[in-house]
């Protein structure tokens, strides 16, 4: 009987963090659907829920834009744009070194995955995104869970960009095979 032969480390390795990623990215997307229905159930048709007076309120919308309520009914484009990302994000994710040089890398991609997918996910069901936290202070648009996790991550690939990341670190994620 042929004796099969043992994976090598690093494809072990890859494997279990490739997991890792779908596990995290799946916890998330759970957390902002979660999130988005309990916002439906608890303040659709209903006035916004005061949680600091003058500051900060639980308000529903139906958000049939992107972030900021920019480019109103193009349902078909963000499906496409979040299809691209669930086939890009996983490939990229599977390229970056698995050193700790790279763990901000693979939050920001963990992050980034899940708020594109949370909202995705509302646009097929309903043709819109459920929206929720108004910060009524500053007057700033409404958003949720899943727009926290691209927005903070969007933020974090720049820092990291401009200030903790070198030429020579990016040469070391090879996108080619």
């Amino acid at each position: 009987m042929e004796q099969q032969k043992e994976q090598p480390v690093e494809v072990r390795a890859g494997a279990k963090q490739l997991a890792r990623f779908g596990i995290c990215v799946v916890l998330l997307i759970l957390l902002d659907q979660v999130t988005k229905r309990a916002a439906q159930s608890l303040l659709q048709d209903e006035p916004a829920l005061s949680v600091i007076p003058g500051v900060f309120e639980l308000q529903y919308l139906e958000n049939r834009g992107s972030a900021f309520g920019l480019l109103q009914g193009q349902r078909v484009l963000f499906l496409v744009m979040a299809g691209c990302m669930l086939l890009v994000v996983p490939y990229i994710y599977s390229r970056i070194p698995l050193t700790k040089r790279f763990r901000y890398l693979r939050i920001i991609a963990i992050l980034f995955l899940s708020g594109a997918v949370g909202n995705a996910i509302d646009r097929l069901l309903h043709g819109y995104v459920i929206d929720f936290f108004y910060f009524s202070l500053i007057d700033f648009p409404i958003f949720n869970v899943a727009d926290i996790y691209v927005t903070v991550s969007t933020f974090f690939l720049i820092v990291c960009i401009l200030f903790y990341y070198k030429d020579e670190d990016f040469a070391q994620i090879h996108l080619r095979t």
